[in-house]
């Protein structure tokens, strides 16, 4: 007798089932699903979904020659670009995995990573417009390496490292130790597509397609395993809670070493649309592009990004007519007022992090305005959080403040090098324990609170960091705020404030003083302020820390009184 069964329909909406591939296969499946359309575009740059294809392959044809093998790490160090993609997946493809470095890394940084990442080829290039030359800087880093000898690789601090390829343009005149791009690309030549295809075919889901270095926002930075199925899905889950479809075409300047531009440019990929980005975020740049692109879906996602174009002149001259979505981070207020910025489009905003696969949870297109700036939205389906009591363990009632867990197909597969914080960070049950203080709602959505390390103790008052933060940005002059503890003698630890002002505006560290007032309880009201011009940040992330450790050197503080 025929099954009555009668399967959900094939929409991205509503569908019920996991699907997922290898991250090499993305452009694969494009290619053979989407036929010419465009898949990648950067000024002066358009690849169809089949030229995306073939460039990848071609990488992975180029990195089987130098003696890469499945498994082996690829540093990918450069700017975004149309190289960066083809790296990244030509990587993918023959199983190795791809360690994206923070393009602003340089120095002992720079060391630290290339050595403690294992990196056997690092794939790097000069390009035009770019303020800095890669080359210079990698050649600083590693001060024991001679660029004049072509044989000049290993040295002791990369002792792995046995190629540098600049994809860029290099002059006549570059050292001989790096591989030109040039070079690079005739080895391709050498190896037949096959043998590309062969390691394509035997790569496990679960097997690790990319490292990225945690942002560092409050200790340095640790190389997180990410798995094929970790990205991909998490891509995929991305791209059906933002109604990205096909013929879509969406917006992303964000850093390509970052998930927040992996992430949507999968999702762009996976359902047959067109994924734009630049080489370095410029407000009229970016206005132009979107304008000519009649973008979609634009991810701009950090209020010095958005507030750079809505302030721009030529703001209100761009035809955003196409834009459905716009993604922002921002505290409740904030996110209300740039919701204005484009009325016709819906504004969400997200939570999660490295570990857990890039992002958990998204606002949904159909929840209210109040849901979509209160709080971040549910978790994907398959992804599970709970929020618990730090110290005891247990899970807490809806609305209560704790440290938020994770669990699911998203979880990465533990810190490089470290086994023993992994552990530490992951219980019995494999739930993962972020450091992050948060809540949920009776539907499940999660409200993101701070940071467990940023909960001030303040004469023995528990003071959280972002309570002040989301005050002080709720001044007309303030545009961004930033909140740390500094060690004090009589109350062991005061806040100190580091404020970045809004474009045309002026204030005195007496005026926010005086404003405070009445607004706040006076143990909480900063000690010490400082106004900014310039972050110290890693990935798209403020390093609190390193604000810390300016302003406990700016007043003698040993380093053994820092918090």
């Amino acid at each position: 007798m025929a099954s009555r069964y009668v399967p959900p329909p094939f929409d991205a909406g509503t569908r019920t089932w996991a699907e997922a591939v290898p991250l090499g296969d993305v452009p694969l499946r494009g290619a053979a699903l989407w036929g010419d359309s465009e898949a990648i575009v950067f000024p002066g740059t358009r690849w169809t979904y089949p030229e995306l294809a073939e460039q990848a392959e071609r990488t992975a044809r180029s990195l089987l020659a130098l003696g890469v093998r499945p498994g082996d790490h690829v540093a990918v160090l450069m700017s975004n670009s149309p190289d960066f993609v083809r790296c990244l997946f030509g990587s993918a493809m023959i199983g190795a995995v791809a360690v994206l470095i923070n393009a602003r890394y340089q120095g002992r940084d720079l060391t630290h990573v290339l050595a403690d990442s294992g990196a056997k080829v690092l794939l790097s290039g000069e390009q035009s417009g770019q303020p800095f030359s890669m080359r210079e800087r990698i050649e600083s880093a590693l001060d024991d390496l001679d660029p004049m000898d072509p044989a000049g690789l290993p040295t002791a601090s990369v002792p792995q490292l046995r190629r540098i390829v600049m994809l860029g343009e290099l002059p006549e005149e570059a050292p001989p130790v790096h591989t030109t791009a040039d070079a690079f690309d005739a080895l391709a030549e050498t190896v037949d597509s096959a043998d590309v295809h062969l390691l394509r075919r035997r790569v496990s889901l679960r097997s690790i397609a990319a490292m990225m270095y945690t942002s560092g926002t409050t200790s340095a930075p640790k190389g997180c395993l990410l798995s094929h199925e970790m990205v991909v899905r998490n891509g995929i889950a991305v791209g059906e809670r933002l109604d990205v479809r096909r013929g879509d075409r969406f917006w992303d300047p964000l850093p390509m070493f970052h998930m927040s531009s992996v992430l949507p440019m999968i999702a762009s990929l996976y359902v047959g649309g067109t994924f734009v980005s630049m080489q370095h975020f410029e407000a009229d740049a970016a206005l132009t592009l979107m304008h000519e692109e009649r973008v979609t879906h634009a991810f701009p996602t950090f209020p010095t990004v958005t507030q750079a174009l809505a302030q721009h002149p030529r703001f209100a001259e761009v035809d955003f007519s196409e834009l459905r979505l716009v993604n922002n981070v921002a505290p409740p207020a904030r996110l209300r007022e740039l919701q204005k910025l484009w009325p016709n489009a819906t504004l969400v905003t997200a939570y999660g992090s490295t570990e857990t696969g890039g992002c958990v949870s998204f606002s949904e297109i159909t929840d209210s305005l109040e849901d979509r700036t209160n709080t971040c939205g549910r978790p994907f389906p398959g992804i599970e959080l709970r929020v618990v009591d730090r110290t005891t363990g247990e899970t807490l009632a809806l609305g209560e403040r704790g440290e938020i867990c994770v669990r699911g197909y998203s979880m990465f597969e533990g810190y490089r090098g470290d086994p023993s914080l992994t552990t530490d960070k992951t219980d019995d049950e494999r739930w993962f324990h972020t450091g992050d203080i948060g809540s949920l709602d009776k539907a499940g959505r999660v409200s993101y609170h701070g940071r467990l390390k940023d909960m001030l103790k303040v004469g023995g008052e528990n003071v959280a960091a972002v309570e002040i933060e989301e005050l002080l940005q709720s001044h007309p002059a303030v545009s961004i705020a930033q909140v740390v503890g500094v060690p004090d003698p009589r109350l062991v630890e005061v806040p100190a404030a580091f404020l970045e002002l809004a474009s045309g505006h002026s204030v005195t560290d007496r005026e926010i003083w005086e404003w405070l007032q009445g607004r706040v309880a006076t143990f909480k009201v900063p000690h010490y302020l400082r106004f900014v011009e310039e972050w110290p940040v890693a990935a798209t992330k403020i390093q609190k820390f390193r604000l810390r450790e300016q302003l406990c050197a700016e007043l003698g503080l040993a380093e053994s009184d820092e918090v």
